[in-house]
């Protein structure tokens, strides 16, 4: 049961849940291969099952990513991406989409573009979630209070490394869903999961209240129909760049689509 306060990021993770299903959650770059193929590419992983969007505001120094996002990020940055072309474009696809979308940032962008404007400009632009890799709950609170007060979801992160005396504290404030690292390191596909996975994600789903989905590695259909069973979501970034770099828009699509058939597969 849901109603007008709950948030559409939490409503569409409801939905699949009540369907015995887990939510997709594909990462794409802003502006990579370039801003004038994003929109298509968007529009074609909506097609082709993306429940919620994961969208990156290139970065110059993206630490928590690996080589592929990097690369990314930096051409986007090459072709003229900011955080105002970043935000049209969430308002252009909201436009054709109801799509959940979360902003996947880095601090020090919207810290230039300023807290609170980039609060208001994205939800005015149709966001629903922001997740900021390097914002520790607790490091800034009013940060935090400037982000969530225009009704964006603020998607907290976990780790492996993460105490379980901690994982409380960690997830407070936070909204939507929370991301759980599938391991330590930065991103990227990898050919296996951890063996512990399942257990973790079966510990944190009994131990807090918010959705969790994971993301980091998963590079498969098997590998994302394995943390669907177990998990509330499957985040899939580098694979999906690496299959865009390979076969375009329809490579990233199709792969995206074996991806989602995985996940069903695992009901």
């Amino acid at each position: 049961m849901t109603d007008s306060s709950t948030s559409a990021i939490t409503r569409r993770i409801l939905l699949r849940r009540a369907e015995g299903r887990a939510v997709l959650i594909p990462y794409i770059t802003a502006g990579y291969p370039t801003p004038e193929t994003t929109p298509a590419l968007l529009d074609a992983l909506v097609e082709a099952g993306t429940d919620i969007l994961e969208l990156g505001i290139p970065f110059s120094d993206p630490l928590a990513d690996g080589p592929t996002i990097q690369r990314a990020s930096f051409q986007a940055l090459e072709a003229g991406m900011t955080v105002p072309r970043v935000l049209e474009m969430v308002k252009a696809f909201r436009a054709r989409h109801d799509t959940p979308v979360v902003l996947f940032t880095y601090l020090n962008p919207i810290l230039h573009y300023g807290i609170e404007r980039f609060a208001r400009d994205a939800r005015e632009a149709g966001a629903d979630g922001v997740l900021i890799t390097d914002l520790p709950t607790g490091a800034d609170p009013r940060v935090e209070e400037q982000l969530t007060a225009t009704g964006l979801d603020l998607i907290r992160l976990l780790a492996p490394t993460t105490a379980p005396d901690r994982v409380a504290e960690v997830v407070k404030g936070g909204g939507g869903f929370v991301y759980y690292i599938s391991r330590t390191g930065v991103t990227g596909a990898r050919e296996e999961l951890r063996k512990e996975l399942g257990r973790e994600v079966e510990r944190l789903r009994a131990a807090i209240s918010l959705p969790v989905a994971v993301g980091f590695g998963i590079s498969s259909p098997d590998q994302a129909g394995a943390v669907a069973a177990v998990a509330d979501g499957v985040v899939v970034g580098s694979a999906l760049i690496q299959h865009l770099d390979e076969g375009g828009v329809q490579g990233a699509a199709d792969f995206l689509r074996s991806i989602r058939e995985g996940m069903d597969a695992s009901r």
